[in-house]
């Protein structure tokens, strides 16, 4: 596999950090430029970061010089790299007119933002679960007009927990999903240091979480049809989400129905199915993807969420329930899979099928 030069923009905000960090020593991707806001601009990366770096790791020391250039700066930052990271903090339709015009700069975006995640061509992917979406780059690429540009989206870190474990059991035809999520103050940006009233606290409402909880996860199990991913109609879905005095580490309680409940799997082919789903062969990608753990009180965040390098999934507690057919609980990394490390993981894909070529 050939070395990529990538860009990071917004870099100095928290899944930024992140991205600096998974980069530092990654195989196929060498970061050569930073990019943030135009109050960053022109100075240097370590400086920019010093009083603000949110990582328990120290700033890679081969950032630390480098003069962080403006996101806004097009031509600038196609110059420099191959394909880009995209995670700022702005307001919606900014960020799709920024996106745009990376990919009509001949510049792959791999974004963690949300702006795109909803237009109908552009591919929401979670490498190990559709990876046949990647197709539908070909249409987007004949809407923007570009050769090699495109935009692609990670979705939302509050699905990364509880939708790898119910798409193995999507064959039996699920009916309904309640799901509840207890979200990390990082999905926030935030530490407890920058939000102390997060400390010995619950806050009962995410803003539009509950949406994104609700409808991304369509996208995921949708189909290319004509020039579009069409969502898929089943299942519904309906969540809640809280933020819990966590620092890293979304779980989710799921509730599961089926179409035909006599018919249902038992526990026995369920637990069989997490535990021998086939995993991917890309550098950051986890050797195991779904971890089904028989204790009681297991998966736990501060012990289970830095699994696989952060990147794998952990479930447990797998019953049956006196309303849905079963319920159990998951765990994710939400700066890790459900962020940074699930974008850097999506652009090992499309470099693996040439899209970066």
């Amino acid at each position: 596999m050939k070395k990529f030069n990538v860009g990071i923009i917004g870099a100095t905000g928290m899944v930024g950090q992140r991205f600096a960090l998974l980069l530092e020593n990654h195989p196929w991707f060498n970061a050569t430029v930073l990019a943030a806001s135009p109050r960053s601009a022109g100075k240097t990366y370590g400086e920019t970061v010093k009083e603000r770096w949110l990582m328990t790791k120290p700033v890679p020391e081969k950032y630390k010089d480098i003069v962080i250039t403006d996101a806004s700066d097009v031509k600038n930052v196609a110059d420099k790299a191959d394909f880009v990271f995209c995670a700022v903090d702005m307001k919606k339709d900014e960020i799709k007119a920024l996106e745009e015009a990376y990919a009509k700069a001949e510049v792959p975006v791999m974004s963690n933002n949300s702006a795109h995640r909803h237009t109908p061509d552009v591919p929401m992917l979670i490498p190990e679960i559709n990876p046949e979406h990647a197709d539908v780059i070909k249409f987007q690429r004949e809407r923007l007009g570009t050769k090699r540009g495109f935009i692609a989206v990670k979705s939302n870190c509050s699905i990364q927990s509880y939708v790898p474990a119910l798409h193995p059991l999507m064959k039996f035809g699920i009916k309904d999903v309640l799901a509840c999520t207890y979200q990390a103050i990082s999905g926030a940006g935030r530490t407890f240091d920058t939000w102390p009233e997060m400390v010995d606290n619950v806050i009962p409402f995410i803003g539009g979480e509950e949406e994104k909880s609700e409808q991304e996860p369509s996208k995921v199990w949708g189909h290319i049809e004509g020039k579009a991913i069409v969502p898929a109609a089943k299942p519904n879905i309906t969540a809640q989400c809280i933020r819990v005095p966590v620092s890293d580490g979304h779980l989710a309680t799921v509730f599961v129905r089926f179409e035909n409940s006599s018919s249902k799997p038992s526990k026995e082919e369920i637990i069989a199915l997490w535990n021998g789903y086939g995993g991917i062969n890309l550098p950051s990608a986890p050797k195991k993807f779904l971890n089904y753990f028989s204790e009681d009180n297991y998966p736990q965040v501060k012990i289970h969420r830095d699994l696989e390098n952060g990147m794998a999934i952990s479930i447990g507690r797998l019953r049956e329930d006196s309303q849905y057919d079963y319920k159990f609980v998951c765990l994710s990394h939400n700066t890790l899979r459900g962020a940074a490390g699930g974008a850097v993981l999506m652009a090992e894909l499309f470099a693996e099928k040439g899209y970066l070529d």
